[in-house]
């Protein structure tokens, strides 16, 4: 007797293959960010984990510790990748992690630049925080409920 299989689900995107917004060397799609990513990469970052997070780290905290990483031990790199992981998770977009160690260990900054951009593309503004653009969510959502 053949096993009952369950009918194919069209139109779920398959966890891990959701594009990026942009590729990874579009960094001077935005040249502030490009900038402010090569002269200061630990802003950068720490805006991207705050959002990561959410809200469960601050981008002080994040951008302190990736600073620190980079003047002691020159590792920070891996402490990124790890918040490229995660973005990768949670949005089901396309990679792996020997894909994030390498684009965070060969082009650091451009992975950098591409997180926040995604993290843009997505509507959030990570100048603002977590908390403020969580804020800025809630009256969309009670407004859809009603």
């Amino acid at each position: 007797m053949a096993k009952p299989t369950a009918p194919p689900v069209t139109g779920v995107p398959i966890v891990g293959s959701a594009p990026w917004s942009s590729g990874l060397f579009d960094c001077f799609d935005d040249c502030g960010l490009c900038c402010m990513t090569w002269w200061c990469p630990c802003i950068t970052f720490g805006r991207v984990a705050e959002i990561v997070d959410k809200g469960s780290t601050s981008c002080g905290a994040s951008g302190a510790l990736y600073a620190l990483l980079c003047g002691v031990t020159g590792c920070q790199w891996i402490y990124s990748c790890i918040y490229r992981g995660k973005m990768r998770a949670q949005h089901g977009l396309a990679g792996g992690g020997c894909g994030d160690c390498c684009a965070h260990f060969w082009c650091e900054r451009c992975a950098l630049c591409q997180e926040y951009r995604e993290i843009v593309a997505r509507g959030y503004d990570p100048k603002l925080g977590w908390h403020l653009n969580a804020e800025r969510a809630a009256p969309a959502v009670q407004h859809m409920g009603r």
